[in-house]
């Protein structure tokens, strides 16, 4: 197997994988999209909610706001060592107090994390108008795309030219595109340990 990196910035990348056949690409694109454990806001308490959305629709909205974070520093919740009753290792807490008139972005939650925050600081969450407040607690965790689509990884696409497979991947996570190629393939080597794992159990 050969990989040669046609095109990459942060959050995009194209490469060229020679030596592999569909069965693996596929499982590549399926691993890079659903299987590498992203950051998304999972839990939201509201204090007031004035807005024109209710508690819901708001949640739903913060959920799929894609956040930055170091995938060394923090453990999948039922993982940690905290039992999942949530500490430090497994979860981020957000705040948000805004009152109207005005718009909220999602650079105005702010995070217990300096490592934790939006990619991108000025997607619309909603519009409050005069008298009207917003003011909430959010908890992010670690996820999979296969379980929420707030989790996915990435955007992936392939083609076969000559024998060999063409990759677009563009990253809808905290990570960028060079981490999300390296845990896919983490991940992927860690499955086929388990696998051979347990085919050798089996011949026991």
């Amino acid at each position: 197997m050969e990989i040669k990196i046609l095109e990459k910035d942060e959050r995009t990348m194209k490469f060229e994988i020679s030596g592999i056949d569909e069965n693996f690409a596929n499982a590549l694109r399926r691993t890079m999209m659903m299987e590498i454990p992203t950051m998304a806001i999972e839990i939201v308490d509201f204090i007031k909610n004035d807005s024109v959305l209710n508690d819901e629709i708001l949640a739903h909205r913060l959920g799929l706001i894609p956040l930055t974070f170091d995938p060394k520093l923090y453990n999948l919740k039922d993982e940690c060592k905290c039992g999942g009753k949530g500490c430090s290792l497994c979860q981020v807490k957000f705040v948000l107090r805004k009152k109207g008139p005005c718009m909220v972005y999602s650079g105005d939650l702010k995070s217990n994390a300096p490592d934790v925050k939006p990619v991108y600081e000025k997607i619309p969450i909603v519009e409050l108008f005069e008298g009207e407040e917003l003011e909430l607690e959010a908890y992010a965790q670690l996820g999979f795309g296969k379980d929420h689509a707030k989790w996915q990884g990435a955007i992936v696409g392939f083609k076969k030219e000559d024998g060999k497979f063409i990759f677009n991947l563009e990253s809808a996570c905290g990570l960028t595109s060079e981490q999300i190629v390296f845990l896919a393939i983490e991940q992927l080597k860690k499955r086929t340990k388990e696998f051979l794992k347990q085919i050798k159990k089996l011949k026991k």
